[in-house]
């Protein structure tokens, strides 16, 4: 971080909000700590290269709670949740904007936090930031700090969709459900689980491009990345959109110990639970070993393992197939079992 960021202020107050001397020092200090990810030069528009025909755009609103926790914080899941949702359509993650809502009397050292965890984030996801806004609130309007990004990707192989995937395809997870959720709600809660279990907050762009790389074209039919809603989520998107049954195995699944422990504990289902790390892939049956091995070659994705298949059972289902060998619906939320995660 340079040494010379700083303010005349050692928490955020309105004056940063207003265009003056307060602001330009706010502005200066974050870009001083972005350092060499944020391009930006404090015009009104970014001026881009995107040598490509086709990009992929997204964004999206961060409200934490709690924005700091164990191995992460708000700014990490802000950079990973846009990142990967570019990532998995098949775009190469160029551009971010970074917009700020701060709440009055948070300490510019918390701030700075952030500030370097975006950094940290995008210099390893390879981004640049090249925008943003911030804003100042009163107390009691906004809980600490809001962000919002706003991210652009380019295509250079063909967009995935959701519509490529075929019957017999495979269902297969980069790794562990509900430990994101279960760290967060551990500290929340004061149960002493996030010292066992992390939060799977991660930058999946580079898991998915060696995957792509080392697979044929089509292998990988299409990606999600498990967030709100968890697991569960993505299978019924998939199944209802299809109209298809999905069947997956739950001995299959892959649920960390402590993480089964504590959602238990909790009175939740870890398929429900919101994550940050974890992909869901649906392949070509016949390209299942290679995605495996790709997936299993980088860090993020050594767990991952097939938990079940596209069946050519219409009527949108998702089925868990039990150890007996009985099958139970899973059945789709209607509303929210859990409090905002990601």
């Amino acid at each position: 971080m340079a040494a010379n960021t700083a303010t005349s202020s050692e928490e955020i107050v309105l004056d940063h909000g207003t265009g003056a001397k307060l602001s330009q020092e706010l502005v200066q200090l974050i870009a001083e700590t972005l350092g060499d990810v944020y391009v930006g030069i404090m015009e009104d528009s970014a001026v881009l290269k995107v040598d490509s025909d086709r990009i992929a755009m997204t964004t999206d609103s961060f409200v934490v709670d709690p924005p700091f926790f164990g191995n992460g914080d708000i700014g990490k899941i802000a950079v990973c949740g846009t990142v990967n949702d570019l990532a998995v359509a098949g775009a190469r993650p160029r551009y971010l904007t970074l917009g700020m809502i701060l709440e009055t009397g948070l300490p510019i050292e918390r701030l700075k936090q952030v500030l370097v965890s975006i950094r940290e984030t995008a210099r390893e996801a390879g981004v640049q930031i090249v925008g943003g806004d911030t804003k100042v609130v009163r107390k009691g309007e906004a809980d600490q700090i809001y962000l919002n990004t706003a991210g652009v990707g380019v295509f250079e192989r063909e967009p995935l969709s959701m519509t490529d995937v075929r019957v017999g395809d495979k269902v297969i997870l980069s790794g562990p459900i509900g430990n994101h959720t279960v760290h967060l709600l551990s500290i929340r809660e004061g149960l002493g689980f996030e010292q066992r279990v992390d939060s799977d907050c991660a930058p999946l762009n580079n898991l998915v491009e060696n995957v792509l790389d080392r697979t044929p074209a089509g292998a990988v039919r299409s990606m999600r990345d498990v967030t709100r809603g968890g697991l569960s989520a993505v299978l019924h998107e998939y199944a209802g959109r299809l109209g298809r049954t999905v069947r997956v195995e739950r001995a299959d699944l892959p649920v960390q110990h402590e993480t089964a422990m504590a959602a238990d504990m909790l009175g939740i289902n870890p398929l429900h639970c919101a994550n940050e790390g974890c992909l869901a892939l649906f392949v070509d049956p016949a390209a299942e070993p290679a995605v495996l091995d790709a997936l299993r070659s980088g860090p993020y994705g050594e767990h991952a393992v097939t938990i079940g298949e596209i069946t050519e059972d219409t009527g949108g289902l998702v089925l868990l197939r039990e150890t007996d060998g009985r099958e139970t619906q899973l059945e789709e939320l209607l509303g929210a079992e859990l409090p905002r995660l990601c």
